[in-house]
């Protein structure tokens, strides 16, 4: 099973504030439905709790310590570990851990592959991406965007598989 992280991060590193996406880009949200449909997608409770109900076509996996935490229609894990455990079990063939901060952080040993939305502004935010060593990750294709109706922010679609 390969696990795949996807994200969406400012150039100063900020993926969100106040448990909340800071940027509506269209494209973006398009890019995460097409590559997580189908798929088990891992998250902590508090980005579990941002989106508020579980995803359409995908199994939702909610990451957290608290042993009486229960939500219809999820699988609520204990640790990440015991979440990919869970999907591998399902013979699921990409995992996709969506967020947050913490989760992304335990989980950057773990990745093989980085689904990185670059978006091009510096935005105030109080949860960051984790730093990429680029010595283990390296960049496999990017896609460019100019801001538009649908998207506030210039961005990138990039790609970082990890270095065998």
């Amino acid at each position: 099973m390969k696990t795949s992280l996807i994200v969406a991060m400012a150039q100063n590193r900020a993926i969100g504030k106040d448990n909340q996406l800071l940027w509506h880009l269209s494209a973006d949200l398009k890019y995460f439905r097409q590559l997580t449909t189908n798929h088990h997608i891992v998250m902590g409770r508090k980005t579990y709790e941002s989106i508020g109900k579980p995803l359409p076509n995908r199994v939702t996996v909610i990451v957290t310590r608290d042993l009486k935490y229960n939500v219809e229609g999820c699988s609520v894990q204990h640790s990440l570990e015991e979440a990919l455990a869970l999907c591998k079990s399902n013979t699921e063939t990409e995992t996709f851990i969506i967020g947050g901060g913490e989760i992304y952080k335990q989980s950057l040993a773990l990745t093989d592959r980085i689904y990185l939305t670059e978006v091009k502004a510096t935005i105030e935010g109080d949860v960051f991406f984790p730093e990429i060593d680029d010595t283990k990750f390296k960049e496999t294709s990017r896609e460019s965007h100019e801001a538009d109706e649908k998207n506030e922010y210039a961005f990138d679609f990039v790609t970082l598989d990890r270095i065998q």
